[in-house]
């Protein structure tokens, strides 16, 4: 049987041109949504500085910033989800799967529950929010590693077992904080939960922004390190791969770009897991396109599901969380029924 590698290398420049053309159509339709539609005449009129005062008000406003946070959330979680999985060795694994998404819910939660004041105000600088994030989220990584490394009938599917079991405990250590605490704070964990970027800021935008300024030179230099982690332990250790270093560092990208993401547009499940797979479908892994790829499809994933959340059932605006967790849990199920079928 004849590789297709060769076919995807040709094909890598074609496939980020059009997932980028697809994106930026995504962004100008995301960005004419809204209580009055905007064409998309309008729309790139108003964002030239060429249209009604009224209309650049809006979209630059209102809208644009809901339309970037969902790009660079998705891109994050996607990223995030392609690290895993080669960290891991596992296709099944993903943030969302192995209970980190959860995790860093936990710490957004607990971060509003706490620092909330009864008027729904912050008492400390919404900049701490991300660092919340990034304690849950590493907590329950470390956690979940730890079981899975101690249990001495682990296998295949260990890790994911565990993840799942950590992933139950975050949702249901949430639910309590919901119970347990004021009406009001309830109310704010329930966007964090469900997964939505209807409140977005600027502000926001900027600081997820930051965090994927200050990643990208991180995600560079590993795109050699996760080349050589596709061979199995002893290769990549031939190849001069630091095995164990490699993997804790690339793991605590992971979580951070996690963290990041989920700090402000909350818990968007199997995000993480939809795209890699998606992008293996398009370029060979191995490539230094595959990265890029999993990070448009990521921004496009989450924007295209903040859009059907705003279109299937007006005036009511969906979770985007639900919409890629439909997506997402089926594709899960596959894989995982799929894998036992080969480990037995």
């Amino acid at each position: 049987m004849v590789s297709d590698l060769p076919r995807r290398r040709v094909l890598r420049l074609p496939v980020l041109v059009a997932l980028v053309l697809g994106l930026l159509s995504l962004v100008v339709l995301g960005a004419g949504l809204g209580s009055s539609f905007m064409p998309p005449g309008r729309v790139l009129a108003a964002a030239l500085g060429q249209g009604s005062g009224a209309d650049g008000v809006i979209l630059w406003t209102l809208r644009l910033p809901r339309v970037a946070l969902a790009v660079l959330g998705g891109t994050a979680l996607a990223l995030a989800g392609a690290i895993l999985q080669r960290v891991v060795r596992n296709p099944l694994a993903a943030p969302s799967v192995l209970g980190i998404t959860d995790g860093a819910a936990i710490g957004v939660v607990s971060f509003l529950w706490l620092f909330s004041d009864s008027n729904n105000n912050l008492t400390v600088s919404i900049h701490w929010q991300p660092l919340a994030a990034v304690i849950g989220a590493a907590g329950f990584a470390a956690v979940t590693a730890a079981l899975a490394l101690a249990d001495p009938r682990r296998g295949p599917l260990t890790l994911i077992l565990y993840g799942v079991a950590m992933a139950a405990l975050a949702k249901a250590a949430v639910t309590l904080l919901m119970i347990i605490g004021p009406i009001y704070r309830a109310g704010q964990a329930m966007t964090w939960l469900a997964g939505s970027v209807g409140s977005a800021h600027w502000s926001d935008v900027a600081v997820l922004s930051t965090v994927l300024l200050c990643a990208l030179p991180l995600l560079v230099l590993a795109v050699r390190p996760l080349a050589q982690l596709r061979l199995d332990p002893d290769s990549a250790r031939a190849t001069g791969l630091s095995l164990g270093v490699s993997q804790v560092l690339l793991l605590l990208l992971s979580v951070l770009l996690t963290a990041a993401a989920v700090a402000f547009v909350g818990a968007v499940g199997f995000v993480g897991l939809i795209a890699p797979h998606a992008a293996r479908r398009l370029v060979a892994e191995g490539s230094a396109a595959f990265l890029p790829t999993v990070a448009l499809i990521g921004g496009a994933l989450v924007l295209g599901a903040d859009i059907l959340a705003r279109v299937i059932a007006p005036p009511l605006e969906l979770p985007a969380g639900a919409i890629t967790a439909l997506l997402g849990a089926p594709l899960f199920l596959f894989l995982l029924v799929r894998r036992s079928a080969v480990v037995a």
